[in-house]
């Protein structure tokens, strides 16, 4: 017999199955705690709270572990790309190399964007923020693309899934060519991910564009270490939403709104803001570090500790040698570079630090990395966003394949007014 779980309510004993995953985490099944007993349970934030069981990624934030179906994060970084790691996220297998070689070309067939869908950003204002022209034009791909929206058709979500990945590079270099007034790029399908979209994004039609293969590298490795990572809030977004029955276009603009959000996504460029204030200020790190101590104080760190992570965030681990090798070998003169790794060692040499476990996070090092590369600030979230897409997909299939889906209704405890009489106008 299963392990129970016991709960006491008044005078009645109520006992709740015990969940066991494959990684021995373990979990108290309430699904049937409201039909049986009248209650609910309440957890602000979810933070406590099991919304499904999956198969795609295991963390385990206390020992500093992050796995894509099984494989440690680690390993996939240093022997794929990032179309091979879209394929394992979404097809649950490494692929074979015929396979990966068939992903590729399908992949490349839908790089193109309508001709229509160019209209779309003479309607943006210059100054758009490149996330709400990424929302908008994910979600607008479902009225030019409607032979690929019903979520119940595998040959439909087959479709979808390749536009996504393919057109995701597109959309985004348009929305910076767009914001600078430079004329849009088109793909070209003879190069691989990384290197069309940093084509589509620096290249302009009156010069030939030398790839940077460092900055290759680097944005592929990027790209691996977001594309999932867990239930966290653009990806729940994406799950509740496609709950509906929603198209997958729909389901992942949602997810890119979620992303959006400055305690999401966002935090990456708040880690640059943070240095460009240091600079800004004098560049004395000691003195911002000395106030980010005091509890008196508004000053906060970016990029340090995580609210999974107790430990060193593994995704960091990663990027943290790519981060310094970039900026070592393109000896770029920028006083940010110098802040950040003059903060990244005074963090990881205090004691304050050490022992809150406020060790560097993916953000301290995706942020400086971007900006050596060229990126905007701006478009730092849309690349995370291009990283978390195989993600997001491969909840999205899981959540419809899974026997026990339903629609996502979370419950409440109503806090307001007790029944009240309506009052005409001339009596209130």
């Amino acid at each position: 017999m299963s392990e129970m779980a016991k709960l006491q309510l008044g005078d009645r004993q109520l006992e709740l199955p015990v969940i066991e995953g494959s990684e021995q985490e373990h979990a108290v099944d309430i699904s049937a705690l409201r039909a049986q007993t009248g209650y609910i349970t309440i957890d602000e934030g979810y933070v406590n709270t099991g919304s499904t069981q999956s198969a795609i990624t295991y963390l385990d934030g206390e020992n500093g572990i992050l796995r894509y179906r099984g494989y440690p994060i680690e390993q996939l970084a240093v022997n794929c790309d990032f179309v091979e790691v879209s394929y394992l996220l979404i097809y649950g297998e490494l692929p074979t190399r015929q396979q990966l070689d068939e992903f590729r070309q399908k992949l490349r067939r839908h790089t193109l964007l309508h001709e229509d869908m160019s209209a779309f950003y003479d309607g943006f204002p210059r100054d758009a923020h490149p996330m709400a022209i990424l929302s908008s034009t994910v979600s607008a791909l479902s009225t030019f693309y409607q032979d690929s929206l019903d979520p119940r058709d595998d040959e439909q979500v087959e479709l979808c899934i390749y536009r996504l990945i393919a057109k995701l590079p597109t959309i985004a270099a348009y929305s910076y060519k767009k914001s600078i007034g430079q004329p849009f790029i088109y793909p070209q399908n003879n190069l691989n991910y990384c290197q069309n979209f940093l084509r589509m994004m620096f290249a302009v039609p009156c010069e030939p564009y030398e790839i940077d293969c460092d900055f290759v590298d680097a944005l592929n490795l990027l790209l691996i270490v977001h594309a999932d990572h867990e239930q966290n809030c653009s990806t729940s977004t994406v799950r509740m939403v496609g709950s509906s029955n929603a198209n997958l276009f729909a389901s992942i603009s949602a997810g890119i709104c979620a992303l959006w959000g400055p305690l999401h996504g966002g935090a990456n460029e708040a880690v640059i803001r943070m240095l460009e204030d240091i600079r800004d200020n004098g560049g004395n790190v000691k003195k911002y570090v000395d106030m980010a101590k005091d509890k008196s104080s508004k000053v906060r760190l970016m990029g340090f500790g995580h609210r999974v992570y107790k430990n060193y965030d593994p995704r960091a681990t990663i990027i943290k040698d790519v981060c310094n090798r970039l900026l070592k070998k393109r000896n770029i003169p920028d006083p940010i570079f110098e802040i950040a790794q003059e903060l990244e060692e005074v963090a990881l040499s205090d004691d304050y630090f050490i022992e809150r476990k406020l060790y560097p996070n993916v953000d301290f090092y995706s942020g400086v990395i971007y900006r050596a590369i060229g990126i905007p600030m701006d478009m730092f979230t849309v690349l995370f966003a291009m990283g978390r897409m195989p993600g997001w997909i491969a909840q999205w299939l899981e959540m419809h394949r899974s026997e026990s889906k339903r629609i996502a209704r979370p419950r409440q405890i109503y806090t307001g007014e007790k029944e009240r009489q309506f009052k005409p106008l001339d009596q209130r």
